[in-house]
């Protein structure tokens, strides 16, 4: 496809994070830009702001009138119900229409790409690498899958650039279409078992998506993972990250100094001592790691990565302190596998070991909530006191039997109960709390500014 006789781009379900992201890199080349979204959010009023033309209802057959044929390109995102009017009039009337995967894939490939893969980690991974890079004097473009402190956005762009992070999202296999010169894989743990089936088809994607990797490249990938499971049949160069089983790049001595957090990183018998680094958390902490070594790999000045460390801002919703005072805490993150919990609720413990820890949490998905049960219940147990509220269900029907009031019940927990977006902030107004994390990937998100303006009066 020839991009550059394309003078529309028209997105179907332009207010996702990744679709967005594309959205305002086409705006940025002088596209007329458009797209249609099911509500609107604040992501969708700040596109509109920026100049991009959003509708919120279904047209059907009359979106034709606006488009032509031989000009447009239409981008969906496989959230979209196939049997949405103005999808299906694109594809019955010929128009050129792609997956949002299948876009990134053809711009990305136009420039040398680093992507970075992981069932959980990936966004905070890239936004680190993403914000080291532009910190360099080539500078960088970016595709991140949430909003980057430092710049406000989910879109990085230096026209002046060659360079481009991509998110790459294991979800419906979308990192297939991707052709990475250098990639980070965080984790592999099951998850997407609706698209998947089970923990092996899934290993089978992430091994194809090395192999889509441009010759003499390099491969950060996590200790945890086992490589022997893989059939790598590209010319890599692989480096191993972590904590544990002596990796090639190994994080060491974690600790919170002065309202600082530091770490070292052991290196083929060299120290990197003292690495100051904004986020909190052991996870992010090795997902810095995974940052700091692929780019010094690639002969990025060790001064230039710790300079780079120590003006990250982080990402909207991961780790994301709301309220940070002495006699209270308000903690939004994005968490929604048993194990982003885990180490998510894990590390606010470690912060405050004396202070009674309480999660809000939305479960995303029926099936992952079915799937995960009783990792759920599990991670969950993790924290002193537990609200929950009904499942996010996305683009699912309901599953008989699996409610949030079924995962409660598996919980072994005494202070816990239901809740909902609407009660939630009366809810908790009824106790005394310390620590308020904010857990979940739906629509949870509408509940955070309400409980941070009630807990910063």
């Amino acid at each position: 496809m020839n991009f550059n006789q394309i003078n529309k781009v028209y997105f179907i379900g332009i207010g996702g994070i990744g679709m967005s992201a594309l959205a305002r890199y086409f705006h940025s080349q002088g596209r007329a830009v458009s797209g249609y979204d099911k509500t609107e959010t604040v992501l969708t009023k700040q596109l509109v702001e920026e100049g991009i033309s959003i509708h919120y209802d279904d047209t059907g057959r009359d979106v034709l009138d606006h488009y032509g044929r031989i000009d447009t390109l239409v981008v969906y995102t496989p959230a979209i119900p196939a049997e949405m009017e103005e999808l299906k009039t694109f594809q019955e009337y010929n128009y050129t229409v792609i997956k949002r995967a299948k876009a990134l894939g053809i711009v990305s490939n136009e420039m040398e790409t680093y992507a970075v893969a992981g069932t959980h980690g990936k966004t905070t991974t890239s936004t680190i690498l993403a914000h080291v890079l532009n910190c360099t004097t080539d500078k960088v473009n970016a595709f991140i899958g949430g909003i980057a402190s430092n710049y406000n956005s989910n879109c990085i762009i230096n026209p002046g650039s060659q360079r481009v992070v991509v998110e790459a999202d294991e979800f419906d296999r979308s990192f297939l279409e991707l052709q990475p010169n250098y990639s980070i894989i965080t984790s592999m743990d099951a998850d997407h078992l609706d698209i998947y089936g089970d923990g092996e088809h899934m290993q089978t994607s992430f091994n194809d998506f090395i192999n889509l990797s441009k010759a003499y490249g390099v491969l950060m990938i996590n200790s945890n993972i086992d490589l022997s499971n893989f059939d790598i049949s590209t010319s890599l160069r692989i480096n191993t990250y972590g904590i544990d089983d002596n990796p090639d790049w190994r994080l060491h001595a974690l600790r919170y100094t002065d309202g600082k957090f530091f770490f070292d990183i052991i290196s083929h018998s060299k120290i990197f001592r003292n690495i100051e680094f904004g986020l909190p958390g052991q996870h992010n902490a090795e997902n810095a790691t995974a940052v700091f070594a692929l780019c010094f790999e690639l002969g990025i000045d060790e001064e230039d990565i710790r300079s780079a460390f120590k003006t990250f801002k982080g990402v909207k919703r991961r780790f994301d302190f709301k309220v940070r005072k002495e006699d209270m805490v308000v903690i939004d993150d994005y968490a929604h596998h048993p194990t982003e919990i885990d180490a998510f609720l894990r590390s606010v413990k470690k912060l405050y070991p004396k202070k009674k820890i309480t999660a809000v949490f939305q479960p995303h998905l029926f099936s992952r909530t079915r799937d995960f049960m009783d990792e759920f219940a599990n991670s969950l147990a993790t924290a002193d006191e537990l609200y929950l509220l009904p499942i996010y269900p996305a683009r699912e029907k309901p599953i008989e039997g699996i409610t949030s009031e079924a995962l409660l019940e598996e919980v072994n927990m005494y202070e816990k109960q239901i809740s909902s977006l609407s009660t939630i902030v009366d809810d908790l107004s009824q106790s005394e709390h310390e620590v308020i994390c904010i857990i979940g990937a739906g629509d949870i998100d509408t509940t955070v500014q309400p409980i941070t303006d009630h807990y910063s009066k």
